[in-house]
This record gives structure tokens, sequence and C-alpha cells, in this order.
């Protein structure tokens, strides 16, 4: 038989759900004040103490009527609130169970899909969402069973709250983790996330994609399209989010589409007229430049992932070359009506030059002796001492370079870059055995590096010292001391 004192806790008990049954919607709204203002951060224990267990009593009452009401927004910011209080309760998995039972997951989503609700309202719904999801594995699988990630990927798209936005973009993120079930129906949502409207929503997006490629494995075709679009984007933060993004497709096999893709944007429709054209629309009373086009700003952009790609790994950089994407460097160079297309594609072009000669070779042939030296000059601004006679010869240059070239010259110097390697190791071998000799007997530092080298080759073409030096092998070293001492 229960005491005096459980006695009357169950009566209070019974008089607080009464007055919750029979009030109206001012009457439940101040319940919601007080349950919020008492009863945030408790424990499951704590809130079974203060219902006389039966807090799961109360939680049923405020899931039927959010289930009844949400659509028309009545104390929903505090009924979503007070419903948090019993899911993000310690020790309250049973709660979380008996809200997903009565079909909470679904109310949950169907909210975010409403125009007229508050953007404050949503932003609730998302975190009780957060909280189911962070309960484990099979209550994400519950969300994206229930087009969860439909709906998330509209809210992140069509919201106006930079917060609400960010608490879908953790949600999303979230359900692409320990999710092998669902991760590339997530993965697919954030990309129909990109061709939105919104730069923050596609920043947001970007990032979200570049977590979890890792996960995800091989990327979808699909994704191409809009990833070289928002290259395009004039919000340089969204521009740097699809930078990042980049490294970590090469590895995948939409490697061959996306360099191609990106050597393609670097020749905008109709280039061959880009610096005559820049002459003739130029005004010049004018104040300011001509905006920039999105072609102008994409051509910008690939060349700017194009040198960070190439950097990556030579292989890269050679597959780059069989696609031409010297000449696309040129033309973006040549485009006087957009200054940060000279800029990156001038820093790109100087990597493929410096590294492969026969680049060089080709360029100086096609460009002539003039503009080669002034790009050999300085190459981080010889764009800007072009006259618009070099701009347009520049990008009309066509340039002939086999397509083996670039591997095979790429296997030369690797094979040079080992011979070197060897060669430093036997140097410093041999600095080391001889420095205390040299100091007793007052060589020139100089003659023991050039000793090093001859041995060096003598090691390696052991008739090479006889049929060169013969005898007279010290002589000889001795002579090229002392050019080297001149």
């Amino acid at each position: 038989m229960a005491s005096v004192k459980e006695q009357e806790a169950i009566r209070k008990l019974m008089v607080f759900l009464q007055e919750w049954d029979s009030g109206h919607k001012v009457a439940r709204s101040r319940v919601l004040d007080s349950f919020i203002k008492s009863n945030n951060g408790k424990t499951e224990p704590e809130l079974e103490l203060e219902f006389s267990q039966g807090a799961s009593l109360f939680l049923a009452r405020l899931t039927a009527w959010l289930r009844m009401t949400y659509m028309h927004s009545t104390c929903l910011d505090k009924l979503l609130k007070s419903i948090g209080i019993f899911l993000s309760a310690a020790g309250g998995r049973r709660y979380l169970i008996e809200f997903l039972e009565i079909g909470g997951v679904m109310t949950l989503l169907e909210i975010l899909g409403l125009n007229h609700l508050k953007e404050e309202d949503k932003r609730e719904s998302v975190k009780l969402l957060q909280l189911v999801a962070n309960a484990g594995r099979k209550y994400k699988e519950l969300i994206c069973e229930s087009y969860g990630v439909r709906c998330l990927a509209e809210l992140l798209a069509t919201s106006t709250s930079a917060e609400a936005q960010e608490d879908a973009q953790v949600l999303l993120d979230t359900l692409g983790r320990g999710n092998p079930k669902y991760q590339h129906q997530v993965y697919k949502g954030l990309i129909a996330v990109l061709p939105c409207a919104s730069p923050r929503a596609q920043q947001l997006a970007l990032q979200t994609l570049g977590a979890i490629q890792e996960l995800v494995g091989e990327a979808p075709p699909a994704l191409l399209e809009p990833l070289l679009a928002v290259l395009g984007s004039a919000h340089l933060e969204v521009q740097h989010e699809a930078l990042q993004l980049l490294p970590a497709l090469l590895p995948l096999r939409v490697r061959p589409a996306l360099l191609a893709a990106l050597v393609a944007a670097l020749t905008p429709p109709g280039h061959p007229a880009l610096a005559s054209r820049s002459e003739s629309t130029a005004d010049p009373n004018a104040l300011c430049p001509r905006e920039p086009t999105l072609a102008y700003i994409q051509q910008a952009a690939a060349a700017k992932a194009i040198g960070i790609l190439a950097k990556e790994s030579v292989e890269v950089a050679e597959e780059l070359i069989q696609l031409n994407v010297v000449h696309g460097l040129m033309v973006a160079v040549g485009n006087m009506e957009h200054m940060p297309s000279q800029r990156h594609g001038s820093t790109s072009l100087k990597y493929f030059v410096h590294t492969f000669p026969i680049v060089e070779e080709h360029m100086k042939k096609a460009v002539g002796d003039t503009l080669f030296q002034l790009f050999m000059d300085s190459p981080e601004t010889w764009y800007t001492k072009m006259d618009q006679a070099q701009a347009e010869e520049l990008a009309s240059s066509i340039l002939d370079i086999p397509k083996d070239m670039g591997r095979k010259q790429s296997t030369e110097g690797s094979i040079t870059c080992s011979v070197l390697g060897q060669l430093s190791s036997k140097i410093c071998d041999i600095t080391i055995a001889t420095r205390v000799k040299s100091r007793s007997a007052g060589i020139h530092p100089h003659l023991i590096f050039l000793e090093a080298a001859l041995r060096f080759r003598d090691d390696r073409h052991p008739g090479a010292a006889t049929h060169s030096f013969g005898k007279t092998n010290s002589s000889s070293a001795s002579c090229r001391h002392s050019d080297i001492c001149k």
C-alpha cells in the first residue's frame, strides 16, 4: 500500500494532468513556461521524481498536442523545447523510444517543410532530430527512411536563417557518418544543394561533402557539373570550399572527367576574340571596369585549381599536358577583361614551364622570343606589361605538344633525380671521410666535392675515368680545382 507521501504526489500529478487536459492555449502555454523553467537539464531519475514516476504520461500529452497543432504554430517553440527536455535527459532512452513510437520523427520532418512556420521553430525541430540521430545508427537510419535527407537538404538550400542552415549541415554530417546504408543518400542530397541560390548553403554543403568524401569512396559523375558551376561563384568563400574538395577527387574514377572539364573551363566561348573584344567594348570614360561574366570567374578559378592539382603529382600534370592545358592557360593569361584569370593562369603556367622543358620549348616556339622572354623575366607580373596585340597573340597561339612527351620527359626526370640523389649521398659520405685529411693537407673544400663526383662517376662507369683522364686524373682534377678557385 502506498504511503501517504506517495499518495499525495500521485494526487498532485493527476491534478496537473487534468489541468493540462482541460486547459486551452493560454493555460497550456503557462504550463509549458513553468515546465521549461523548472526542469531544463534534468536527468531521467529527476524527471520521474518530479512527476511521481509518471513523466511518460506528460510526454505522451506533449507529443499528441504537437501532432495536432504543429501546422498552426500553436506554442510550437515552447512545445518543442519541452519535448527536448525529455529527449536530452541523461538516461532517458525510454523517452526517446516513446516519442518515436507515436511518429515523432515524421512530425519533426514535416515541420521543416512548412513555409509559413518561423525559422526558430524549424531550428528547434532540427535540434530534436539531432538528439534522435545521436542515439545511434538505427535512429539515423530511421530519419533517412523517413525522407529526412531530402527535408534537411531543402532546409539548407532555402532557409533564410544562417543558424538554421548550420544546424541542418551538422545533422547531415551526422547522418553521413556511421550510417553506411544511407551515406550515399546523404552525399547525393548535399550535391543537390550546390545549384541553389544561397552562397552560405553552397559553402556548408561543400564543407560537408569534403568531410565525408573519404567515407563515401567513389564520387558519382553527377558531382562534376554542379561542382564546376560553383567554381564560377562570385563568392570567394564558396570558391575556396570547392577548391578544397578537388584534391580529394584525384584518386577516384572521376579524375579524367574532372581534369578535362577544368581544362575546358579555361577556354570560354569565343575565346579567340577575348583581347579584341576587350578593346572594342572598353569605354575610356568609364570610372570602373565592367562586371566580369560568370565564365571569366570560372576561368580564373579553373586556372587556380589546375595549378593546385598539378602540384599534387607529376602524373596529374602529365595528364593535364595531354589535355592541352598549356594552351588553355595561355588563353586565360590573354584575357585582359579579367585580371584574376591572368594572374592565376600565369602562376599555373609558370609551374608547367619550369617543370617540363618540353613545355618551355613549345611555348617559346608558339609565342615568339619577345613574349616568351617577357614571361621568363617576370612570370608573376608579365601579364601586366602586355599590350592588346600581345594578349591577342597569346590567346590565339597554338601549341603542338606530342601526347606522350610529358610522360616521357617526366620519366627521364625521375631517373635524373634518382642519380642526383645517389650523387648527393655519395658526396656526403666522401666529404665526411676526407674532412680531417683535407684540413691537415690544406686542400681547398671545392676539390673535395669534385673528387666525390669523379669517384661516383668511376663507380657507375668504370671505363670513363681511364678514357677521359688516363693517368693524369689527379692533374686534371687539379686544373679544374684551379678553375673553380678563380
